[in-house]
């Protein structure tokens, strides 16, 4: 087996930026920035969202929806129920005439 093909491994201390909530988990990371916790000193990753902050793992129920995609998406396909529900009374308005004309083209 080749010696040196992986890197180091190492516990990381992983920092969430947005709640300050620190744990330590095993990472092959190799930041500069080191901070003691719990009496040791660890290489600190920060992250911007962790199980602490996710929405998911939070139960915060929010969707941001900063550009609008969902009410486009919306718009855009309700005017196509819209065209044809239109589509299909025109030609249920239709069929009586045509079937009208058809009586008249057999006497």
């Amino acid at each position: 087996m080749k010696k040196n093909t992986h890197p180091p491994y190492q516990d990381v201390l992983f920092v969430d930026s947005s709640t300050g909530v620190k744990f330590i988990c095993g990472s092959t990371l190799h930041p500069k920035e080191r901070e003691t916790f719990e009496g040791k000193e660890y290489p600190v990753c920060r992250v911007s969202i962790s199980s602490a902050s996710h929405p998911f793992y939070t139960g915060a129920n929010q969707f941001i929806d900063s550009e609008g995609r969902v009410d486009k998406f919306q718009k855009k396909y309700q005017k196509k129920k819209d065209d044809e529900k239109a589509k299909t009374a025109a030609a249920a308005a239709a069929e009586p005439e045509a079937k009208k004309k058809k009586k008249a083209k057999k006497q």
